[in-house]
């Protein structure tokens, strides 16, 4: 009797789960009338500090989520290791909006230790974040993933704090610190001289390998008038041979327009 052939069942691909909406701690509680009024008190603290509480889990996870993004964007030349981009309107130079980096991470993974650290403890905790500001004074520091999050946080202030209207609030984002990079300065020094001795030329010799050019027949070839394009000049002094980078064409032996007559 043949055996039994098993056929093997292919497994399905592994599908990214939608975020499930947490559930929120003392939501829907309400203090009633009929205790004491100790115990009111009371049950009024345990559901202000488990709002806190939720609040405050709620801005870590954030914070971790930018934490990541910024680990596996890290020396991105996109968004710079911000891990999104914030845009900005051309006329006025106010935030206009916030968007993820286009650009592939840099690295596959982070560290679970590394970015809890960098959620809770360094100082770019924020970074990466979103804040809003109101011209009330209320301001909220950067715990907001995108724009989106934040002006619906500003939209909830105007209607508890303002009737619904919208009094001119304006959201902000924290993204990484670019380092200044200052020009160098511009110095001018002695072209870059060599001598040459291997050369069994005269002086004589040795100096005629110049060959300038006027400048209506350098501008035609395009090369430069000083050197005739060789990008060198040659000069003799009892028997000592030099080569000097020709100053006008840096050494190029080409021709710009603009250059100097000497």
């Amino acid at each position: 009797m043949p055996a039994k052939t098993t056929i093997a069942t292919r497994k399905p691909a592994a599908r990214r789960r939608k975020p499930v909406p947490r559930a929120r701690i003392g939501k829907g509680l309400t203090v009633p009338k009929t205790v004491p009024l100790h115990a009111r008190l009371g049950m009024r603290m345990a559901i202000l500090a488990a709002s806190q509480m939720d609040a405050h889990k709620t801005t870590v996870m954030t914070r971790k989520d930018a934490a990541i993004l910024r680990m596996t964007h890290e020396g991105c030349p996109t968004c710079h290791g911000n891990g999104q981009l914030f845009t900005k309107d051309k006329k006025t130079g106010a935030f206009s909006g916030s968007k993820p980096c286009p650009a592939k991470p840099t690295k596959a993974k982070a560290s679970r230790i590394k970015v809890a650290m960098a959620a809770r403890f360094s100082p770019d905790k924020r970074t990466g974040l979103v804040g809003w500001t109101c011209p009330c004074g209320k301001k909220e520091k950067p715990r907001f993933r995108d724009a989106k999050e934040a002006t619906k946080a500003l939209r909830d202030h105007e209607k508890k704090h303002h009737g619904g209207k919208s009094v001119g609030g304006a959201w902000y984002g924290q993204a990484v610190d670019q380092p200044a990079t200052e020009p160098k300065p511009v110095t001018a020094g002695e072209p870059a001289t060599k001598a040459d001795t291997t050369s069994s030329m005269t002086d004589e010799e040795w100096e005629a390998q110049n060959t300038p050019l006027g400048q209506k027949a350098a501008a035609a070839r395009g090369v430069c008038f000083c050197c005739g394009g060789k990008g060198a000049l040659y000069s003799a002094r009892n028997s000592q041979h030099t080569i000097t980078a020709c100053p006008p064409c840096a050494g190029t032996g080409k021709h710009r327009a603009g250059q100097p007559v000497t």
